[in-house]
């Protein structure tokens, strides 16, 4: 009864006074700082431009899973206009790109809302992103394997750590070994491997439909393609995913590229990988979609699929699809969910244990 008092009241207490009263919690927060310098030295390293991009933006990007926090901009007259929390840097780093800046990087604040009540997001988080040029997806592969390793060696060197683990990573009980090559599979191949299902197959709404009816999902009229999907990769696919050895999971189906290029040999899949480690998904690439008019068509069917799903309605950001008319130049990025790496490196259960001030302390002043 004692230790379940003692974890209720510790629940309750803010994370600055949990800190006051026992100091050793401050290991992880350390740590934190370790892994935001090991990734500026990363890229400073290879002479990539660090970029500021902006917090408060006139228009998102149009994506349906997300939901974006809409807030009121006033003039010096309080004449009023829509603006919105960023729900990531990556459209001001392609505009920069079409400037022509080359390699660039953004370690930033991102924003994302209904994001709460998980052990693995936070509505307010910090986010790396990174552009090479005249790449594509698979030489950002490469850096990821490259920047984990640095960051367990930086933080390995900060701490005194054995010289002979810097490649280990223990999370949760669970060893994970960093290094090179990582364990790379593609989405057919994975949805064969643990959920026994031919993704060709799949791939068609009625076989689809199917396949998830057969093994007791929900399935019905309504249900999209995307939540049968859904369902058998939440449940059978990701769970297995990084497990003793990080993985590349590649070529999703083309429905799903979001801003990623389609595969020129078999267009129903995208050039776009995820990396997980210990089932945790940690970061999101694409091959860059460059065709303005493909851009443009993406962005007005998630317009459709907003209004379909009853979120926030606002207006694609036009000015980017003037910025592909100049030309964006071959590239490929990823976006990485700072607070899971450093999940990973504090060796703690939930996201809210990485954040000084988590976003349920602000739910609980309300």
């Amino acid at each position: 009864m004692l230790a379940y008092n003692e974890e209720r009241n510790n629940a309750i207490m803010k994370t600055w006074q949990q800190l006051h009263k026992d100091p050793r919690l401050w290991q992880r927060y350390i740590i934190r700082e370790y892994v935001l310098r090991a990734i500026r030295e990363f890229f400073d390293r290879q002479n990539f431009h660090e970029v500021e991009t902006p917090l408060l933006i006139a228009k998102p990007p149009a994506e349906s899973y997300l939901d974006v926090f809409e807030t009121t901009l006033l003039d010096r007259n309080r004449n009023e206009a829509r603006a919105y929390l960023s729900t990531s840097p990556e459209v001001p780093l392609k505009k920069l790109m079409v400037a022509g800046l080359g390699n660039c990087y953004a370690l930033t604040k991102s924003f994302r809302n209904m994001e709460t009540q998980s052990t693995s997001h936070n509505p307010e988080f910090t986010i790396l992103e990174w552009y090479r040029i005249g790449v594509d997806y698979k030489e950002i592969m490469k850096d990821c394997e490259l920047l984990l390793l640095h960051i367990k060696k930086y933080i390995g060197k900060k701490l005194k750590a054995p010289q002979g683990n810097l490649h280990k990573l223990t999370y949760q009980g669970k060893v994970v070994d960093l290094s090179e090559p990582w364990e790379r599979l593609t989405m057919v191949e994975a949805f064969a491997k643990w959920a026994g299902v031919d993704f060709m197959q799949f791939l068609e709404m009625e076989k689809a439909r199917e396949i998830a009816r057969n093994k007791g999902y929900s399935v019905d009229a309504s249900t999209s393609w995307e939540a049968l999907y859904n369902q058998i990769f939440l449940n059978e696919v990701e769970p297995h995913l990084g497990r003793g050895k990080p993985t590349i999971l590649y070529e999703f189906p083309g429905s799903m590229a979001a801003l990623a290029r389609r595969k020129s040999t078999d267009p129903r899949f995208a050039e776009r990988f995820e990396f997980y480690i210990e089932g945790l998904e940690l970061g999101d690439c694409y091959s860059e979609l460059t065709d303005w008019q493909e851009q443009q068509s993406r962005f007005e069917n998630e317009l459709h699929e907003l209004k379909r799903l009853g979120k926030t309605m606002y207006d694609y950001d036009h000015d980017f699809i003037e910025a592909l008319k100049i030309g964006l130049p071959d590239c490929s990025g990823i976006a990485i969910g700072v607070d899971r790496l450093v999940m990973l490196f504090a060796d703690v259960k939930t996201i809210q244990e990485t954040l000084l001030f988590p976003a349920n302390e602000l739910f609980e002043s309300i």
